[in-house]
């Protein structure tokens, strides 16, 4: 199969993650040598202020002085397409979820509230493992602004609400410690979406890095599209959906250990955020 550009992979997803939903499964990943153990969840994640036009705060990277990376995953689920679970795909755990912690690389979960009601118990989990941290991708996955590779979209009315719902699905779930930053649906944001969230106290919290890991199924690919991407303090855009990223857990198996050959530490976003210094740059 000829592989895709990072950049039409990049749009493949954004475009179709609506549907996705899905487990992380495969074997168990060999033994490998941990890093090292992350620090402990901040009591009160740091946040950055509004901007001086009173628009929600965006951070894409942290300082670039030290070598220090954010993985990301997203966990979508579009509200009007309906579980695809009756169907047997299911979250599996032991999956992407087991690489990670085999490894030892903190990470942060972007969850949307209509996934973490329909898979309450693995959302629990992971918001309690030291780990990792679970953050906001919006309730319903609609998008924040028009024409976003055909998602449908919320009304800048509601997208407070959308925010908050997916927080209140949350915390239903089990979740306790989400943190307070928001991924836009599709990675699309205007003037307007950035003003109705300005008063939710969340950070919107994008990427610097595609791994082109949306229906990817060349491994190789996505760990060389991460690996030549990441610089000090990049955050990656990636995906824990079966179904949307096949081939991201093993992409992880080439990525960690290469990145850490090269010197580099794994950090949750609220860790890289709180080294920051104002916005990021």
């Amino acid at each position: 199969m000829t592989v895709l550009s990072t950049r039409v992979r990049s749009a493949l997803a954004c475009c179709l993650l609506a549907a996705a939903l899905g487990g992380c499964g495969s074997p168990a990943p060999p033994p490998v040598k941990p890093g090292p153990t992350p620090s402990a969840k901040a009591s009160r994640p740091p946040t950055l202020a509004p901007g001086p036009q009173g628009l929600a705060p965006v951070f894409k990277n942290g300082k670039r002085q030290e070598k220090v990376v954010a993985l990301t995953f997203d966990a979508d689920m579009t509200a009007d397409q309906g579980p695809r679970a009756a169907r047997g795909e299911r979250f599996d755990n032991p999956g992407l979820i087991r690489t990670l912690r085999t490894f030892e690389v903190p990470a942060t979960v972007f969850m949307t509230g209509r996934w973490a009601e329909e898979y309450p118990a693995q959302a629990k989990a992971i918001d309690a493992d030291p780990l990792f941290e679970v953050a906001n991708h919006s309730y319903s996955h609609y998008a924040f602004t028009k024409d976003c590779y055909g998602l449908p979209t919320v009304a800048p009315k509601d997208m407070r609400a959308d925010v908050e719902k997916a927080f209140a699905a949350f915390k239903k779930a089990g979740v306790r410690d989400a943190v307070p930053y928001f991924r836009f649906p599709g990675g699309c944001y205007d003037r307007t979406a950035l003003k109705s969230l300005a008063s939710s106290g969340v950070t919107a919290v994008q990427w610097d890095v595609v791994s082109g890991d949306a229906f990817a199924t060349d491994a190789d690919a996505v760990a060389q599209d991460v690996l030549s991407g990441v610089r000090p303090g990049s955050v990656v855009v990636m995906h824990c959906t079966r179904s949307a990223a096949p081939a991201t857990e093993k992409a992880l198996h080439t990525i960690v250990p290469e990145l850490r050959k090269r010197g580099y530490r794994f950090v949750r976003v609220s860790e890289l955020m709180g080294a920051a210094t104002g916005a990021a740059r």
